[in-house]
């Protein structure tokens, strides 16, 4: 009975079906009558409206660098002089009891892999960084790291729907979405959830990575393409003028409407919510990707050379730009963080590229946002889907297995506290020296800082109520917090 719905579910479906006519189109009526240039211009009662915290929040919006397949703490952030000392020398079984890897199991005696990077402490915080991430290094200070991750699943696909949506299964609404459903968007002519992607594919899971699950199609996640038209057929067909367009997407929304009236679906708003959109996105998606306006310095300092040319860097300033522009969660995937060993996955050639791929802009979005006054209600997310072993594969000496035990993320802005490193892992980096942080953890701490209470933002679908951190205990990590 809608009498058991969670608040925030009820209300939607109470003022969808009853309140006549239904939001969008009390936004429509008023639109019909304005002028075509100034078409969908009111977005007072989009479904991507801002809608109130439930209780003070710390931060506005969230930026997530999402590097797709399960980069190597161990050769990037997780100093092991004893790893590196017994490199060679066989893994003690005992710590292989009951585990399970992708690529072998706890029979084989896999040898143990020390990094050959070099490691140094940086800033006031001491904070450990090898020499592949000079630039990260350089903003220690600034970084809260997290060490001690621990996730369910260890393979690509499910590790990655599992950190984004909280469980492994198909179908349910990513982070992003969630943020979306609760709080709105404070941009009226871009979504409220951008997907940016950068690598040499795809990462694997693909749009289930950013579905909205059983959420409204509205508050699933846009990817923007980095080259070229920023959606596909987005721009106006040639030979149709603004005024027959209008014309097209009048007759749309009063069908819409209709429906809408009819049926109360929430599927409707969100249709006519996408005609809406897409006309606004005609100049403000262009005007977005467009760069020309940022200074050399600005240029300079997130390591973009050619402006036009698609890149991780020039998604992280694309990022910095959504977040100017109000949209509330940004998530950027570069992939090609899978570190097997071999000619194309190895430690040695292959980690260094992609580190670089990514090393300077990471940094210079955070310094940009803080010089901007951003990053204090801005929180940046940095990691994979998982981590790598301190041993090496059977098959080859140059890679690591995936590891879901003990894995690095940082944090930075939005309420997170500077300069600090929580957790500790055992002598090899292999497991968690006391408690370790659940991906439930650090989705209840980033909705938290959102001004959301985890387990009271739900959407009951089939019978049940559906929320991010799902069923199994979650808790807020304070210890993270400032």
């Amino acid at each position: 009975m809608d009498s058991e719905l969670p608040l925030l579910d009820q209300t939607r479906r109470h003022f969808f079906r009853n309140c006549g006519v239904g939001v969008g189109a009390i936004a429509l009526g008023d639109l019909i009558q304005e002028r075509p240039s100034a078409f969908a211009a009111n977005l007072t009662h989009s479904p991507l409206a801002p809608k109130p915290t439930q209780f003070p929040a710390r931060a506005k919006r969230i930026i997530y660098l999402f590097m797709a397949g399960g980069p190597s703490q161990l050769d990037m952030f997780v100093h092991k002089p004893l790893l590196t000392e017994l490199s060679g020398k066989p893994m003690p079984q005992s710590y292989l009891e009951g585990k399970r890897f992708a690529f072998m199991d706890s029979s084989h005696r896999t040898n143990l892999l020390g990094t050959r990077r070099s490691f140094r402490q940086y800033g006031e915080s001491g904070a450990w960084v090898s020499d592949l991430l000079p630039h990260t290094a350089g903003v220690a200070d600034k970084l809260t790291f997290l060490h001690t991750c621990k996730t369910d699943l260890f393979n690509h696909a499910p590790a990655k729907i599992f950190m984004n949506t909280g469980t492994g299964q198909f179908g349910r609404p990513s982070l992003g979405s969630w943020l979306t459903y609760g709080l709105g968007s404070e941009c009226d002519n871009l979504p409220g959830f951008v997907v940016l992607q950068s690598g040499p594919r795809g990462p694997r899971g693909g749009a289930m990575l950013w579905s909205s699950g059983m959420l409204p199609t509205t508050y699933q996640g846009v990817p923007l393409r980095n080259q070229g038209e920023p959606i596909l057929n987005l721009t106006t067909p040639e030979g149709v003028d603004e005024s027959q367009q209008v014309q097209v997407l009048d007759a749309v929304r009063k069908l819409n409407s209709q429906r809408l009236e009819h049926t109360g679906d929430e599927e409707i708003a969100t249709r006519i919510n996408a005609y809406e959109m897409a006309y606004r996105m005609q100049s403000s998606a262009p005007e977005l990707m467009d760069t020309a306006g940022e200074s050399p310095e600005t240029l300079a300092l997130y390591g973009i050379k050619d402006p036009n040319e698609a890149s991780f860097a020039r998604n992280c300033l694309l990022a910095r730009r959504l977040v100017e522009r109000g949209v509330r969660f940004i998530q950027l995937y570069h992939t090609n963080w899978d570190h097997h060993g071999g000619a194309t996955e190895n430690l040695e050639q292959h980690l260094p590229l992609v580190c670089r791929d990514i090393d300077q802009s990471c940094a210079a979005l955070v310094r940009d946002l803080e010089q901007r006054g951003l990053l204090e209600d801005t929180i940046v997310v940095w990691g994979g889907e998982f981590g790598r072993t301190p041993m090496g594969e059977v098959r080859e000496s140059t890679g690591r297995n995936h590891h879901i035990d003990a894995f690095t993320i940082w944090f930075a802005g939005g309420g997170f506290k500077p300069g600090i490193a929580h957790g500790e892992t055992d002598e090899f980096g292999f497991g968690p020296i006391g408690e370790s942080v659940h991906v439930r953890d650090i989705h209840a701490t980033l909705l938290h800082q959102l001004g959301i209470h985890h387990d009271r933002l739900s959407i009951r679908s089939q019978g049940l109520d559906f929320r991010l951190t799902g069923v199994l205990p979650a808790r807020v990590i304070h210890e993270l917090l400032g």
